[in-house]
């Protein structure tokens, strides 16, 4: 999974910013830090396992904690077709 192209990210003091600019979805979706790196990680081709272990690395979280929250964001940026399977 990926995200997709059209969808471009701006970091704002500690919150990102995503846009789609090809107005396919009418609105901006604005993240915090943790789920930034989430977006961030899916600019290449990945999963939610590499995505899980890439933030275990980084955060000294429970790993079910982070396997919620990653599915939780991936979850969002599905429903509004920001996910490119």
């Amino acid at each position: 999974m990926k995200l997709k192209k059209e969808f471009m990210t701006h970091m704002d003091g500690e919150n990102q910013m995503m846009v789609d600019v090809s107005a396919k979805f009418s609105g901006l979706v604005r993240s915090n830090k943790t789920a930034a790196e989430i977006v961030d990680l899916m600019k290449s081709d990945t999963t939610e396992e590499m995505i899980v272990s890439a933030m275990q690395k980084k955060y000294d979280v429970s790993e079910s904690v982070l396997k919620q929250d990653v599915y939780r964001v991936i979850e969002i940026l599905r429903s509004i077709g920001a996910v490119d399977e």
